[in-house]
């Protein structure tokens, strides 16, 4: 019959292994944090402070647009429970949750928008600073150039 005898013991514990490790991997991707929260808006540079105080207010105004709407929503389930039925149960607790997450949402954002509006009255000090240092060590060297101011120690 076959001369060749083939050892099928091998190949199937380097394949269980490899996709023991595949696993593995995935599951660490998987969890790995992804958060938009943690993560920079796009397409606003880190040094524009005032774009983006304008997008973390603009946050906050969409987040309490949503607030109010799960408000509603919430206090519909709260004043008509038998309308709803064991589902009302549910979607009552999911509005609840809703109104708690939008609640963090606009103190984040406020707060990231307060410190962005902190980090740019201090970039626009330090630039006013940078500019009245600059206009003082320009009008030195205008002097300077002077012949009769050079070598004059006053009176």
């Amino acid at each position: 019959m076959t001369t060749f005898i083939y050892d099928w013991r091998v190949p199937v514990a380097k394949v269980l292994k490899l996709s023991f490790l595949l696993l593995v991997l995935i599951m660490f991707v998987g969890c790995a944090q992804m958060g938009p929260s943690a993560a920079k808006p796009a397409g606003i540079s880190s040094d524009n402070h005032d774009a983006l105080v304008k997008y973390y207010e603009g946050i906050a105004k969409d987040a309490k647009l949503r607030l109010q709407e799960n408000k509603k929503i919430l206090q519909e389930y709260e004043a008509h429970p038998y309308y709803f039925g064991r589902q009302g149960l549910d979607a009552k607790s999911h509005a609840t949750a809703n109104v708690r997450a939008f609640e963090k949402m606009i103190q984040e954002s406020l707060s990231s928008a307060d410190l962005h509006r902190k980090m740019a009255m201090r970039q626009k000090n330090d630039q006013a600073n940078k500019v009245g240092s600059n206009q003082d060590r320009d009008f030195k060297s205008k002097i300077s150039g002077y012949s009769e101011y050079s070598g004059n120690t006053g009176l």
